[in-house]
């Protein structure tokens, strides 16, 4: 989980990079900021855990926020939403320790002039933590500061102290930013630094968290694009439906659901105007779209456990004939559930409406899907499988899997 997290952490830092010209690795030096903060206080590592998850996804609802503001105008309330779409988010990891209004409360300030008016100690501490990393990194740069500038920083956050930030959290802070840590924070140190401070984790996979996990990711990815608020979260309940058509055992199920929800994750990195693009994509433009899949095979391919979901997230795009992308595997190359994830990705885009296309109902759906078959593109008894299990959805959400 905390390979899985840290992945998860790289890229939203893609999003924030591309949406608000941050720098790189801005979650994974908070949440080095913070488990160096967290340790002084003598936190758990359970606890550790819970509030570096936190500074690693402080901004994961950030696609939610942009497109509210593409869609309702830029305003304080949507900059609200920001911290409650992304407590919410967090709030469904089912962490061991907890987390309430970690998120929530990351923009506040210690007088209490911040988006909810909440005061030094009154919201937790970790709140504070995660506020005053984020903060110092986004005004200071801290990836490429130079050393001379430290003691200028330390005077800010001295005067500061008890304004912006709390007065514990000022106090941590100075602690911990010294020259090694400022050393460690750089681009070509981040990962390794990364790699000692946080907590390994590791969960089975029929747990909850992993569910909880899975929808999370199915949000971030979905709110890239006004045309895709749906697609990977309905990609997944159909995966489950699937795999429930086809008995699978719950582990394998489960497998199946988060391959599925994550298969898109490489998306976050394709640029919004390519993805709403109305018209037809030049061959530059779909080379960059079909690049996502690429990036969501070198995201997940090294996390341990995921030898089997990395490839079938990763194999939605491959074709029997060889003509897919992004490995060009054949037939005799493709499992099962990659040839399933194949079918049910084309479903639900083609069912679902495009900048280029109408909303489809079942029966169309299954016309294009049965001409795939008949060309040799994807494997059509699941192709007949799933005409006879969706068409009671004709045009509707299959709903979410119940988790007991």
């Amino acid at each position: 989980m905390d390979s899985l997290i840290a992945t998860i952490a790289t890229a939203l830092d893609i999003v924030e990079s591309e949406l608000l010209g941050a720098s790189t690795n801005h979650g994974k030096r908070i949440a080095v900021l913070c488990a160096k903060m967290g340790k002084l206080l003598g936190k758990k590592p359970e606890e550790i855990t819970a509030l570096v998850t936190c500074a690693l996804f402080h901004d994961n609802a950030l696609t939610e926020h942009i497109l509210a503001e593409r869609i309702g105008g830029q305003n304080h309330s949507a900059m609200k939403q920001h911290c409650q779409y992304g407590q919410r988010n967090v709030d469904t990891l089912h962490l061991k320790a907890n987390v309430k209004d970690f998120i929530l409360y990351h923009h506040e300030r210690a007088d209490g002039r911040g988006l909810f008016g909440i005061r030094e100690g009154e919201g937790p501490l970790e709140a504070e933590l995660i506020a005053i990393a984020d903060t110092i990194d986004v005004a200071h740069h801290l990836q490429r500061l130079p050393l001379k500038e430290l003691p200028s920083i330390q005077r800010i956050i001295v005067n500061n102290t008890g304004k912006r930030y709390s007065k514990i959290a000022a106090e941590l802070m100075l602690e911990v930013l010294d020259q090694p840590t400022i050393l460690s924070l750089k681009d070509d140190a981040i990962q390794e630094t990364a790699t000692t401070v946080f907590v390994p984790w590791f969960v089975e996979i029929e747990a909850e968290t992993i569910f909880g996990l899975a929808k999370f990711m199915s949000r971030i990815i979905d709110c890239k694009s006004v045309f895709t608020q749906q697609h990977s979260s309905q990609i997944a309940n159909r995966a489950w439906f699937m795999s429930s058509y086809y008995n699978y055992e719950p582990a394998d199920q489960m497998k199946l659901y988060l391959a599925a929800a994550l298969h898109d994750i490489g998306k976050l990195a394709t640029p919004t105007e390519i993805l709403e693009k109305p018209g037809k994509l030049t061959n530059d433009e779909f080379s960059i779209m079909k690049d996502h899949v690429r990036i969501t095979w070198d995201l997940l391919k090294d996390i341990e456990g995921f030898q089997d979901i990395s490839v079938w997230a990763s194999d939605h795009h491959e074709k029997l004939d060889g003509t897919g992308y992004p490995h060009g595997k054949t037939a005799e190359e493709q499992d099962f559930n990659s040839r399933l994830m194949a079918c049910v990705d084309i479903y639900q885009a083609v069912s679902e409406e495009r900048p280029y296309h109408p909303q489809r109902n079942h029966e169309d759906t299954m016309r294009i899907l049965y001409k795939n078959a008949d060309n040799g593109k994807v494997d059509g008894n699941i192709v007949k499988d799933i005409d006879v299990a969706m068409a009671p959805y004709d045009s509707k959400l299959i709903p979410p899997p119940l988790w007991k």
